[in-house]
């Protein structure tokens, strides 16, 4: 194992550090306007990367993965202009790579503080490599560190909602390569969110593996570290697996009402989807009226519609 990727693999792992080197040097010689720092998270950032073979050489299986802190009261408009800078960068090395490098929107410290009890945030925390700017140690010096068990009910909903959506979409797509990935990401979502409602998710994911005890999803696990176009179950199975989590994560979430109704939830529904939506969900939390429009639309095998994909992305 190296520092960036799980599998044994030198020449990939020694690739990786390259390019956060390079990358670093692009982001400091444009001196970008309130910007506080770079690193990278996502799998290479906790040293859980994969990596696939290519005819008969390798290469990066998953994005890279760059989280974009600006400096304390920056604007929207200084945001806009950050993210503008490092769109080229982006871009560049994305074609040099062969997979997708992402800088992702840049957040305020407030806005992280913010999100701290969000499942991304906290594995940023617990596993990043510094880029560029100011250290992650001062960028996230006022965020709370919080342990894996901690995290609350909505975070195993907004899980499954997201793995449910790549899983509509692998319902209709014709590359093998996207619909084998999103298949592995569904097997993992699901006993990632159970986990998550069992006050048992740990920070790495073969840790994760040994808590849960199922096979398919120690499958999935090896299959990130090594993805291969034959995915790790077809459609069927990870639609039973997602499914059989979305029943036991509701269940959890009525339990503890978290799926009751609010003024503010209704509110904050009209205000950013511009409609009702659903009557019977009317008042829940966004995230559980999401989740329950796609658990639909699984239970149906119906590909997702353009209202659904607007529900999915804005309150993504």
């Amino acid at each position: 194992m190296g520092r960036f990727v799980e599998a044994d693999s030198p020449a990939m792992d020694a690739l990786v550090a390259e390019t956060v080197a390079k990358v670093g040097a692009e982001v400091e010689a444009l001196r970008i306007p309130r910007l506080g720092g770079v690193v990278l998270g996502g799998g290479y950032g906790r040293g859980e990367g994969g990596v696939i073979a290519d005819g008969g050489g390798e290469r990066l299986s998953n994005d890279l993965d760059f989280y974009v802190v600006s400096e304390e009261g920056a604007s929207s408009g200084d945001l806009a202009a950050i993210d503008a800078a490092l769109a080229p960068v982006a871009a560049r090395w994305t074609k040099r790579l062969r997979v997708d490098v992402d800088f992702c929107p840049a957040k305020t410290p407030w806005r992280i503080r913010h999100d701290q009890e969000r499942v991304m945030i906290q594995e940023l925390l617990h596993g990043y490599v510094d880029v560029a700017g100011k250290r992650g140690e001062e960028l996230f010096r006022s965020v709370e560190r919080r342990g894996p068990e901690m995290f609350p009910w909505m975070e195993a909903a907004r899980l499954l909602m997201n793995r449910g959506a790549g899983l509509l979409f692998a319902l209709v797509s014709e590359d093998p390569e996207f619909v084998a990935r999103n298949l592995n990401k569904c097997v993992l979502g699901a006993g990632d969110a159970r986990l998550i409602t069992r006050r048992q998710y740990k920070w790495k994911v073969k840790d994760r593996a040994v808590a849960l005890g199922d096979p398919l999803y120690s499958a999935a696990v090896k299959w990130k570290f090594r993805p291969c176009r034959e995915a790790v179950c077809d459609w069927e199975e990870a639609r039973r697996t997602w499914l059989d989590a979305e029943v036991a994560v509701m269940e959890t979430g009525r339990a503890e009402g978290a799926t009751r109704r609010s003024l503010y939830q209704a509110a904050r529904w009209v205000v950013r989807r511009r409609s009702l939506g659903e009557l019977r969900t009317f008042g829940q939390d966004a995230v559980v009226r999401a989740l329950r429009r796609i658990a639909g639309a699984v239970k149906s095998r119906r590909a997702m519609d353009a209202s659904l994909e607007r529900d999915w992305l804005v309150f993504n």
